[in-house]
């Protein structure tokens, strides 16, 4: 057999040999630094030239590019890809009034008046341009002003088309745009009245506003006289104003009225007969100043939305302020990638009925609508403007897409109820409307969900509404009026002077929900009423009764399907390696989860490996941070789905009953029963599904060129067939036997999927046909969301499920389920227990960019690649960003055979690759070896076998041996002579001056000040650990960070009582102390869970940051195993000992770009003095989000690499989420510094950082400060045992063990040596360079090149460049303004600023400086009490006084009270870090995140006494309150939003109702809701107790079952503590729902279920005859600070009672 075999397989090599070199195991060439090898004489020359930045793409630099890197006349790739993505990005504050019953038929000016009114109330949600004054965008759309416009009114035309459009500022040019535009609307038949210039005052603008600014024009035309009779809702007349508006565009071009420079503007805002559109890149307040026409009281109007744009750019683009042509939309659109991709694919699809050639009369009513509902009528660039298109924002294109709908036979809420659904299944509120989710089941067969975080706002000029997306992460509330008024809003409290009285209903948008408003009629329709009313339109549930077939969940059989050598044969061809089997198959079929690990990706990125990587490899996962934040699956399941379809897909524009006849599976994951049932719907009389199977496998024979002919056979195949009527496409390289092995090879399965995908496509036959993937090289969770991604509708990973069968057969295996190791199940278990693991590893693929439905990520594409050539891209992966080139096809083909058994010489076993754990000799290169690690101990004098568990107490100087500059210069070696693994490793560096002596350059003191450790937490770390790292850089002067989880109070305190031996009895566990030093952190993290985040914390920090992604595992929470929550680690964190902790998604509270901008507030607010730092990851378009966070305020922006350290995190997100911090940073700091921002963030980088080298390059691509993780670690003792998960790091570094933290060998000697090392090689490299200040480093790319010795080292491919993406940073050698922050005219050093809040924290400044005050706080004593007006633009109230409290006497040491009375409207984070002895009442309405972070004292929001809406029915306080609450006391007379508790780890709060997600990830404290909650109560709840009443009976439903139990209050301790915490709420508000309840208890305390997780079961209100103490809590907070305790079995008397009311 092996001779048969080899024949084929040699030709295939020779050819492979040819093409990539690529058949060495091991290449072990040494790389050298070349310039330091020239010698200090050196004298470098750069060619010089100049490239200008495409300012069209990217932002204006004003400076050039740097010419170190030839770009060879072509451009950068540095911002390629979508303008969404890349380039700009949005968030802002939306809402709309109606009110048709006021005024004559035109509606009041009034209405306008209240809509501006509002917009500048929202000026916080929006932000402006790098000249700080031209704003991002605002922007209004009313009803046509008829009265203002009645010149262009007629008897004969009373109501015209009315267009607003933006023209050139040039005359010229502005007059042929005119002519084109009357020409096409007569040959059109729009008779035209004519032109009217817009009063503007354009002094008002901003410079950058004013500079950009378009000529504005509004034209006036008659309705056709063919549409007279046949139109009287002006139906047909609109569809022609559409069309016309489209064909516009295409006539320009035709024309040549196209221009490039910054006066090239035509875009139509809107034109209708219905609405108008004014916007602009102005601030809100500037809006009406700049439009005369809305300061006109001729300007009346029924409606109007508002909009107001946060945009991460800062170049001013008037088109893109909002709101659109019929959308306002505040989020970004997660999915636009695959819904662009299958908007396209739907255009070009063939319909039957309808030609292009229709696309003639742009009038009749009829052609008109088979334009509008025909999808191949929309792509014809000679007739109609291209309907969507990258190039613009995500909200232009969901506006086009919606308006076309509408246009067509879509009502504007059904065509909304389709585009973003709701999580409509097993949702409890739509139990009793089965027809809205039948609507919803039919239209998700046909559409793929605009998916991601959206308020939007609409209106076609009939109706006006607003919908939430499925996760309710935007803030929505609406109010009603007495007079039919409708108000929604981004915040409640926007529109100033509603008379509460007059207001009859206060309420809010959940997830998914629908307001609406018809515009005729005036009659408001809630979620259900409009929903209900547009589902009833059409039988969708019989539509598909009749039509849909359903593929069940079916076991897997139990049969192999090769004998055990054939099974290894096949995957050893497929790239399968030892660690997949016993590391991932192992987990995910023996517990049904993917394998956990630790410790970071420190292996090569694939194309610069030397060992065969499979295709999936090279693809990172994008992942959202910042302007769409991360959802998350474990805890928010309910909104995700991976449910897929298969068969052809009608059109979107119009529905039928053929629109329900598709395939539906549950799964994309299929097993053999499941493809055997999907066959068998090939019958006629089951449905006729035409089905084909195409093999992707070809001969060896055919060499490495023979991979282009075999996908151009696959590709040609499946387009014949499709054409033939097939509806399903397998594609599959299963080898029947081990013959076939033997004689073929595959074409990679993601390779031929993309390109099968793709050719279709064009083909105008992508929506006739699904495709299954059939493969044997899919196992792990990456694989599949690649195979999606990149178009698969299904998975059949046969392979993986034999492998499973052998691994379930396996002796060994049998032994471990025998003795209890591993749970026993059956092989078919197994297979399920495999699909499960793989089913969740998608969902949080699809979490972590923010998407909820796996039909919407399938096409999506959200991917980077790295290392592929633009030659693969075009086949398979059309729009994936790839920026340094890398492999071809051929090479793809010569990697695949290498990993065949024959040439691994694996002798038939599996060849174990390594590329997870280290394997000497044999596997992948780990740059963090346990040999490396023993090189850097022997430098920094570290000796692990000295401990406090061995010799350390009798050591001199606690066995700290003298630090050995000869082994550090070992250690620095033997990273320049390993393999490549970092882009950074092919870079080299070139001077433009001469060498100098190292005595001249700056000391190493001043360069380790800008040194930081990595944000690794203490729980992942030992105490032992953490603290020496910490007192280590703190003795540099550099920056040490707390990581997630808290700091020790006492680390806040100057260590002072170190005795002679380096010992002090305050932190006795530590060695080589000296006197002064601090172990307090001086960056304090605030992640997403927010453990340890108390006001003494907070304020304690000299810089707070922000935690947005983790570089090991970005878009997903931080993870703390159960093992190593020690009770120490619990007591920090506020959590219970021995609970897992897996932190939520960022996204509660940072759930856009304003969103951030409000953390960032509210960090800003309690600790004005400290810094504010935020956290990303590196990937595709950071560099815009960089740019968004610098204009949130943010002091330092840090970017991480995507192999950064982890102590525990799941391995596919480990090795496939993130890019090199190269990429990131270079874009980063170009990004801000093209939109001149750089001069207002300190940039930082960390992952993989570990040599002076690293230093040098890093800050040539821009940073000025480093941090160092796992090296850093290593310098203390750490041996790389990668266990940190397990909690048995043997040397005490990551566990909790005591007896394991006693071997910890470190002390901060150990680590200062190792930063004066790293310090003084910079000093060697600036010396080599001929620089003395390191500042002289920092943004000089152009001293940096590719080198052409390392790129010939690169062992798989010659297609690696670096050039054109490094060939884009600009050229800052000249101009070095950005190293200096100006200040009122003056530079001042970056670090030295610290951005401070404005006029939003005046109030609070307000509150701070009373007299009373500040005596009460000064004084430690006595009561004192201040009352104040707020409205919504005073944010993060009260956090500045917490500030002042925490300051002077920390969490909990304040023994006064101050009473804080506030009456109105408050801005967000009302509340925020409240602590004990501060009691805040207000009157009126609050919006998000009230009492974020609230450590004690008491919070009570009530509405006014004469409001006219029912307290209990009404939205008071908006979403997330209470998040991360260590304690104190929260009533609220009035329902909540979502979120309410979240992370509440103490407070005892009560709320009148909630929406969903009640009580997620609580760990302590008790809540009460005395109304109806949404869905998800206590998801992730590991803590504290919950009592819901709930009449109706209907809370079980609702309830998140996985952790927690539900009972009714069974023990006396129980009811005492609801029954008292019910009269205390009453004593506090009034409330009369509460009221109610205690006037009839007997009765009453049954309605109440209570919630508990498993901690909580002993608990004596839990469980029945517990024996316990002599007090019950029935309160976080007393007035002394102290507990309020009731005595058990006893009433409260009149003293306790007064007490607990105080």
């Amino acid at each position: 057999m092996e001779t048969m075999r080899l024949p084929g397989l040699y030709l295939f090599i020779c050819y492979g040999a040819l093409a990539s070199g690529f058949l060495q195991n091991s290449l072990h060439v040494p790389r050298k630094i070349t310039g330091l090898d020239r010698g200090a004489g050196l004298e470098s020359k750069i060619i010089s030239e100049t490239v200008a930045v495409d300012k069209k793409n990217y932002g204006a630099s004003s400076t050039g590019l740097s010419m170190a890197f030839d770009l060879k006349d072509e451009d950068t790739n540095m911002f390629d890809g979508p303008l969404a993505l890349a380039k700009e990005r949005d968030a802002c504050g939306v809402g709309f009034i109606a009110n048709t019953q006021s005024g004559e038929e035109f509606g009041t000016h009034k209405v306008l008046q209240q809509g501006l009114s509002a917009l500048d109330c929202m000026e916080h949600r929006g932000a402006c341009g790098g000249d700080g004054v031209s704003g991002d965008g605002a922007g209004v759309m009313t009803q046509i002003p008829w009265k203002l416009f009645s010149e262009y009114r007629s008897d004969s035309c009373q109501q015209p088309g009315v267009g607003m459009i933006f023209l050139p500022r040039d005359e010229e040019r502005r007059n042929a745009v005119r002519t084109m535009i009357e020409e096409v609307c007569t040959t059109n038949e729009l008779d035209f009245i004519g032109w009217r210039e817009v009063p503007v005052d354009t002094s008002v603008l901003g410079p950058m506003a004013r500079d950009a600014a378009p000529s504005m024009w509004q034209f006036f035309v008659k309705a056709p006289r063919r549409l007279a009779e046949a139109d009287d809702e002006r139906d047909g007349f609109e569809r022609t104003l559409y069309l016309v508006r489209r064909r516009f565009d295409v006539e320009r071009r035709n024309r040549g009225l196209v221009w490039d420079d910054n006066d090239s503007d035509v875009y139509v805002a809107s034109f209708s007969s219905r609405t108008i559109v004014y916007k602009g890149m102005v601030q809100a307040c500037v809006l009406p100043k700049f439009y005369k026409d809305l300061e006109n009281p001729d300007y009346t109007t029924q409606f109007v939305i508002y909009h107001r744009r946060f945009s991460t750019n800062t170049s001013p683009r008037w088109p893109l302020a909002q709101p659109m042509r019929v959308v306002g939309h505040n989020g970004e659109i997660n999915t636009l990638l695959g819904n662009v991709n299958w908007i396209k694919a739907r255009e070009t699809q063939k319909d039957e009925t309808h030609s292009a050639d229709e696309v003639q009369d742009l009038v009749d009513y009829e052609s008109t609508e088979n334009i509008i509902t025909s999808c191949n009528t929309q792509d014809i660039p000679s007739k109609l403007e291209p309907l969507i298109d990258l190039g613009r924002s995500d909200s232009a294109n969901l506006d086009a897409v919606f308006e076309l709908m509408c246009q067509s036979r879509h009502r504007a809420p059904c065509a909304l109820m389709a585009l973003v659904p709701t999580a409509y299944e097993n949702e409890p509120a739509l139990k009793n409307n089965p027809e809205i989710v039948d609507f919803y089941r039919f239209h998700g067969g046909l559409l793929e969900a605009w998916d991601g975080p959206a308020l939007l706002v609409f209106s076609d000029g009939k109706s006006i509404g607003a919908s939430l997306d499925r996760n309710g992460l935007r803030p929505a509330r609406f109010s009603i009026a007495k007079d039919g008024t409708v108000y929604m809003m981004s915040e409640t409290g926007v529109v100033p002077d509603l008379d509460e009285a007059d207001i009859v209903e206060k309420g809010r948008l959940g997830p998914g929900q629908m307001i609406h408003v018809d515009l005729s009629t005036g009659e408001f329709k809630d979620n259900i009423a409009i929903k209900s009313e547009i589902a009833s339109g059409n039988p969708y549930g019989e539509w598909l009764k009749n039509q849909r077939k359903d593929i069940k969940r079916k076991d897997s059989p139990p049969d192999r399907i090769y004998p055990d050598e054939t099974a290894t044969f096949a995957q050893s061809t497929f790239g399968w390696g030892l660690e997949d089997i016993g590391m991932q198959i192992a987990d995910m079929a023996g517990s049904g989860k993917e394998t956990t690990y630790s410790m970071g990706d420190d292996a090569p990125i694939s194309v610069l490996s030397e060992r065969p990587h499979v295709l999936y490899n090279y693809f990172k996962q994008r992942f959202a941070q910042v302007t769409n934040p991360p959802i998350d699956p474990l805890r928010e399941g309910v909104v995700m789905s991976l449910a897929m379809t298969l068969g052809r897909k009608e059109s979107i524009y119009k529905v039928s009953e053929k629109g329900a006849r598709l395939i539906h599976i549950q799964s994309p994951v299929l097993n053999s029963a499941e493809m055997k049932e999907i066959g068998a719907l090939e019958a006629e009389e089951e449905g006729g599904f035409k089905q084909s199977t195409i093999s992707t496998r070809y001969d060896i024979s055919d060499g490495p060129s023979g991979i282009k002919e075999a996908l151009d056979t696959v590709c040609n195949k499946a387009v014949e067939d499709v054409r033939s009527g097939s509806e399903i496409i397998v594609l599959s390289d299963f080898a029947k036997d081990q013959t076939v092995l033997d004689g073929t090879t595959y074409v990679p399965p993601l390779l031929a999927v993309g390109a099968v995908h793709h050719r279709l496509i064009e083909e105008g036959l992508r929506m006739d046909a699904g495709i299954v993937v059939e493969t044997g090289a899919a196992w792990s969770t990456h694989h599949f969301a690649c195979l999606v991604g990149y178009g698969a509708n299904a998975v059949h990973p046969y392979l993986a499920l034999e492998t499973v069968r052998q691994w379930h057969g396996n002796g060994k295996t049998q032994k471990q389920m025998a003795s209890g190791k591993l749970a026993k199940a059956t092989v078919g278990e197994a297979q399920e227990n495999y699909r499960s693991a793989v089913e969740a590893g998608l969902l949080k693929i699809l979490s972590k960019m923010g998407i909820s439905l796996l039909t919407s990520y399938s096409g999506a594409q959200i991917f980077e690649a790295i290392g592929l050539s633009q030659e693969v891209i075009q086949t398979s992966f059309k729009g994936t960003t790839s920026r340094i080139g890398g492999m071809s096809l051929e090479e793809i083909a010569s990697e695949v055979i290498t990993m065949r058994p024959e040439v691994a010489d694996a002798k038939m076993k599996l060849v174990n690759y390594g590329y997870y754990k280290p394997v000497p000799k044999l596997g992948e290169y780990h740059i963090n070896s346990s040999d490396l690690a023993k090189l850097l101990h022997n430098a920094v004098g570290l000796d692990k076998t000295v401990s406090a568990a061995t010799t350390r107490d009798e050591a001199e100087n606690d066995g700290v041996k003298p630090a050995s500059v000869a082994d550090y210069e070992i250690f620095k070696k033997s990273l320049e002579s390993a393999p490549l693994a970092n882009i950074r490793d092919l870079l080299d560096f070139e001077s433009d001056r001469q060498s100098i002596s190292v005595e001249e350059v700056e000391p190493a003191a001043e360069i380790m000040k800008r040194f930081c450790t990595g944000a690794m937490s203490l729980g992942a770390l030992s105490r032992e650990a953490h603290e020496t790292l910490a007192i280590a850089v703190n003795r540099v002067g550099g920056k040490s960070n707390s990581g997630e989880g808290g700091e020790d109070v006492i680390r806040g305190r100057p260590i002072d009582d170190v005795n002679s031996k380096g010992r002090s009895p305050s932190f006795p566990h530590l060695a080589g102390l000296k006197n002064g030093d601090s172990a307090n952190s001086y960056i304090h993290q605030v992640a997403s869970g927010r453990f340890g985040v108390t006001p003494e914390f907070l304020v304690t920090g000299k810089q707070l940051e922000i935690k947005i992604a983790q570089g090991a595992k970005p878009g997903e929470g931080g993870q703390l195993p159960g093992p190593k929550v020690s009770e120490y680690i619990a007591g920090l964190r506020a959590s219970k000992q021995g609970v897992t902790l897996i932190s939520p998604p960022p996204h509660h509270d940072i759930y856009s770009i304003e969103d951030l901008a409000q953390l960032i507030h509210d960090l800003h607010a309690i600790n004005e003095k400290a810094g504010v730092s935020v956290k990303l990851v590196s990937s595709i378009g950071i560099g815009t989000v960089a740019c968004g966070v610098a204009k949130a305020d943010a002091d330092v922006i840090q970017i991480s690499g995507g192999d950064g350290g982890t102590g525990a995190s799941p391995l596919s997100s480990i090795k496939n989420a993130g890019c090199p911090w190269e990429l990131g940073l270079a874009e980063a700091h170009s990004a801000l510094l093209n939109n001149g921002l750089r001069d207002r963030v300190v940039l930082r980088v960390d992952g993989g950082v570990r040599t002076g080298r690293d230093i040098a390059i890093g800050a040539m691509m821009g940073a000025e400060e480093f941090g160092f993780g796992t090296i850093a670690m290593i310098a203390e003792g750490c041996v790389m045992a990668r266990v940190c998960h397990l909690n048995t790091c043997p040397v005490g570094v990551t566990s909790q063990k005591e007896e394991l933290r006693k071997k910890f060998p470190g002390t901060p000697e150990h680590v200062v040596n190792f930063f004066e090392f790293v310090a003084e090689e910079v000093r060697q490299l600036m010396a080599h360079l001929g620089y003395t200040r390191f500042e002289d480093l920092i943004g000089r790319a152009d001293l940096l090149k590719q080198s052409e010795e390392q790129i010939q080292r690169v062992s798989k491919s010659r297609g690696v460049h670096l050039d054109p993406f490094f060939g884009g940073i600009p050229n800052s050698k000249d101009d070095r303004s950005f190293l200096r922050a100006q200040v009122e005219g003056t530079l001042v050093p970056k670090d030295a600023l610290i951005h401070t809040n404005k006029l939003s924290s005046d109030l609070d400044r307000e509150v701070c400086g009373s007299a009373d005050i500040k005596k009460v706080i000064s004084d430690n004593y006595g009561e004192t009490t201040a009352n104040f007006d707020i409205k919504n633009t005073d944010r993060s109230t009260c956090a500045m006084l917490a500030g002042d409290i925490a300051r002077t006497h920390g969490n909990n040491g304040f023994k006064g009270k101050v009473n804080v009375n506030f009456h109105g409207s408050a801005g967000q984070s009302f509340g925020a870090f409240v602590l004990p002895g501060l009691y805040v009442r207000l009157t009126g309405e609050a919006n998000d995140y009230v009492g974020k972070g609230m450590h004690g004292g008491e919070i009570v929001v009530v509405p006014h006494a004469d409001a006219g809406f029912v307290a209990a029915d009404s939205s008071i306080v908006g979403n997330a309150c209470l998040y991360g609450a260590t304690g104190g006391d929260f009533h609220a007379n009035g329902r909540a939003g979502e979120r309410f508790c979240v992370r509440n780890s103490g407070a005892y709060a009560v709320a009148e109702g909630t929406g969903d997600h009640c009580c997620e990830y609580m760990t302590d404290g008790v809540v009460v809701v005395l109304g109806s909650v949404g869905r998800n109560v206590g998801a992730g709840m590991t803590g504290g107790v919950g009592y819901f009443y709930d009449p109706s009976n209907d809370l079980e439903e609702r309830l998140n079952k996985e952790i927690v139990q539900m009972q009714r209050v069974e023990s006396s301790e129980g009811e005492a503590q609801l029954k008292h915490i019910i009269e205390r709420h009453f004593e506090k508000t009034g409330s009369e729902k509460a009221e109610d309840i205690l006037n009839n208890w007997e009765n009453e305390i049954g309605n109440f279920w209570q919630v508990y997780p498993p901690s909580e079961r002993n608990n004596p209100v839990v469980k029945k005859d517990v024996f316990v103490e002599n007090t019950l809590r029935v309160s976080a907070s007393a007035p002394d600070g102290a507990l309020c305790f009731l005595p058990v079995g006893g009433e409260l008397g009149a003293e306790q009672t007064q007490r607990c009311a105080d």
